[in-house]
Order: C-alpha cells, then sequence, then structure tokens
C-alpha cells in the first residue's frame, strides 16, 4: 500500500536508462519501389527467393496468393500495394520474406510473406539513432512506421509489420472489395 515509485524506473519497471534499452536492435533492410525499409530481424523467420503462388479468389488485391512452405500454407502480401503504389514487378532479386505475426486473440503467431525488390542486409541499429515516427510527409500511413533512423547518411523506415500485416485490416479490405461479411472470409493462415 505504501509502495515507493522508483523515479528512475519506467512503466515496465526496468531502469529508465539501462543498458539493456540502449542496446542496437538488428533489422533486415530491404529495398522497395526505390526506397530502403526495415524489419525487426526477431520477426523475420526466413527469406526464400520469389517462387511462383497460387491465386485466391477474392482476395484483395495486396495479396499476391499463398505459397507451401513445407507443407504450410503461408499467404503472400505484395507490400508495394499494401502501400498503396503500383504492384511489385518481380525480377531477379526478387524475394520473400517470410515473418511470424501476431494474432489478436489466438495463442501464437501466424506465418505470413511479404514480396519485395532486393534483401539488402542485417543492420545494428542503436535506439538512440531512432525518431518516432513522422505524423506527416512520408508516403505510406505513419501507423506502419515504428520509427526511422538515419544509417550511413541515408534515411531508413522501420515498418511496425504487425500493423502492415494486420490480418483484420486486410479481411475488412477483402469485404470491402467484395461486399461480402469479414466472418464469411476464410482465415489467411
Amino acid at each position: 500500500m505504501n509502495a515507493l515509485v522508483n523515479p528512475a524506473k519506467n512503466a515496465l519497471g526496468a531502469p529508465a536508462h539501462s543498458p539493456v534499452a540502449d542496446q542496437p536492435q538488428q533489422y533486415l533492410t530491404f529495398m522497395l519501389g526505390g526506397e530502403m525499409f526495415s524489419i525487426n530481424i526477431l520477426r523475420i523467420k526466413e527469406i526464400i527467393w520469389y517462387t511462383s503462388m497460387t491465386e485466391v479468389p477474392m482476395m484483395p488485391p495486396c495479396i499476391r496468393g499463398v505459397i507451401n512452405l513445407r507443407g504450410a500454407v503461408v499467404p503472400v502480401m505484395d507490400l508495394s500495394a499494401r502501400f498503396g503504389k503500383p504492384s511489385t514487378p518481380v525480377t531477379k532479386s526478387s524475394c520473400i520474406v517470410i515473418m511470424e505475426i501476431d494474432t489478436p486473440g489466438e495463442g501464437e503467431g501466424q506465418n505470413m510473406g511479404i514480396v519485395v525488390d532486393a534483401v539488402q542486409a542485417v543492420l545494428e541499429i542503436a535506439t538512440a539513432d531512432i525518431e518516432p515516427a513522422p505524423t506527416f510527409g512520408a508516403k505510406i500511413r505513419s501507423d506502419f512506421i515504428e520509427g526511422i533512423a538515419k544509417v550511413n547518411g541515408k534515411f531508413v523506415i522501420l515498418l511496425n509489420i504487425n500493423q502492415v500485416l494486420s490480418t483484420q485490416e486486410v479481411a475488412a479490405m477483402g469485404q470491402a472489395a467484395t461486399g461480402h461479411d469479414v466472418a464469411a472470409l476464410p482465415n489467411l493462415a
């Protein structure tokens, strides 16, 4: 009842300036339409070369289809289309990045792939070098952006992958495109 609150601690109980919080995180950088984006490496399961996929009827334009990944059906999203740009053309360097995203209300995550123009590198980015998402001026929705870092004189957009790949939002887009009830749509898993 009379517990003291330590002002040097954050809401999670860790020291506000702990060495763990200031340690660099690893991010996979990739190109998409001439822009460099990145995703926290802890979300990535694997990277595969672009492969043919099965189109799924009545899906939103940002869903390219599904692939068979060692017996599992994995939906693949065209990230350019998700950002409201023209579909990503397939080239020799095109890849599919397989990630695990959070699924609300379900215990475990869901695998989903994204098509990217080319994978660049894994970079360590210090937390101090990451700025918050801008409120305007970005070419994509600000809720898709976790932050922006400056690496080697270039800006790198750090994506909030749970927002970008939100299965609920994709299902709602499918509903709007087809005029069907979201509950009647199949789960993307």
